[in-house]
């Protein structure tokens, strides 16, 4: 194997990484919805 094969490698993979954590925190989170019920449930 090449010398710095593996440490090519894992450097590309921690960027990935890196870069997609990033983008994750920025993604809006998911609002619980409130479901309005009605006063009589037989309707």
């Amino acid at each position: 194997m090449a010398d710095g094969f593996l440490e090519k490698h894992h450097e590309d993979y921690e960027a990935r990484k890196a870069a997609w954590i990033r983008k994750k925190k920025h993604l809006p989170k998911a609002k619980p919805r409130n479901i309005e019920r009605p006063e009589d449930w037989a309707l």
